[in-house]
């Protein structure tokens, strides 16, 4: 980072960036996480311990600290460039603590510290997780919320009760998310070739790519019935679908 002049500055640019490549893939991405903090909220009031799992740019705990000031997140990801964003971002809050930790090595829990979160949220991007490392992560996250407390994933999980309407509602989202590209925002891999471009982020990018072999394995986006009996097999009391917008949606599990 010490090419970053104003950290926060540059730090904004890029999320605003982030948000907006993530938008043109999930017209519906707001109100995606704003049914993440719903949850956050409803679970752990006004002062919640947050565990932010596969963080990216920090996205959900800014949106977290924004609504719920009193907030504490511990935000955990394998990617260097997305966290050299986060920590400009979060640069002297203190109520966050960025994580750098690989989901894909079980030993990913001790990096965390003490456990008894009141919530574990994540959005688009458990997909990138092989099915039984998912699994495993899964009953990971059970030995880490306090009794009582939810684990809470948003991402594409299309309906296992509606196939043909699936299909349908899956036809709209391509066509939407065709028009918002139309309009000149990146694509994934563009958005990842400008940040190569930033001479703060070029080493970060390059070492991403070194890991993830050139980009992530292929996607895991099972329907959100696998999802709620992965949750209940990893020993969760209570699972299933708590917000649906077509073929998105979040599942939550309490402990």
């Amino acid at each position: 980072m010490s090419a970053v002049v104003d950290g926060s500055a540059w730090a904004e640019s890029w999320q605003r960036s982030w948000d907006r490549q993530q938008e043109g893939y999930m017209p519906d991405r707001e109100a995606r996480l704003a049914a993440l903090l719903d949850i956050v909220e409803a679970v752990g009031g006004s002062a919640p311990r947050v565990l932010d799992l596969a963080c990216g740019t920090g996205s959900i705990s800014r949106r977290l600290l924004d609504r719920l000031p009193d907030a504490r997140s511990v935000a955990v990801d394998v990617d260097p460039a997305l966290l050299a964003i986060a920590r400009a971002t979060f640069a002297g809050d203190e109520r966050v603590r960025l994580v750098r930790a690989d989901l894909g090595d079980p030993g990913w829990v001790g990096t965390v510290g003490e456990g008894g979160f009141d919530a574990v949220v994540s959005a688009t991007a458990l997909h990138w997780l092989a099915e039984p490392v998912l699994r495993r992560v899964y009953r990971d996250l059970h030995g880490l919320v306090r009794p009582g407390g939810v684990v809470a994933n948003a991402d594409e999980m299309a309906p296992d009760d509606l196939p043909v309407l699936s299909r349908s509602l899956a036809a709209l989202a391509r066509r939407r998310r065709a028009a918002l590209l139309a309009d000149g925002r990146p694509d994934w891999d563009t958005w990842w070739d400008i940040a190569a471009t930033d001479q703060a982020l070029a080493e970060p990018v390059a070492e991403r790519r070194r890991f993830f072999g050139g980009d992530h394995a292929d996607e895991f986006a099972p329907p959100a019935g696998w999802h709620v009996g992965a949750l209940a097999g990893a020993g969760f009391s209570e699972t299933g679908v708590a917000w649906r917008s077509g073929g998105g949606a979040v599942v939550a599990a309490v402990r």
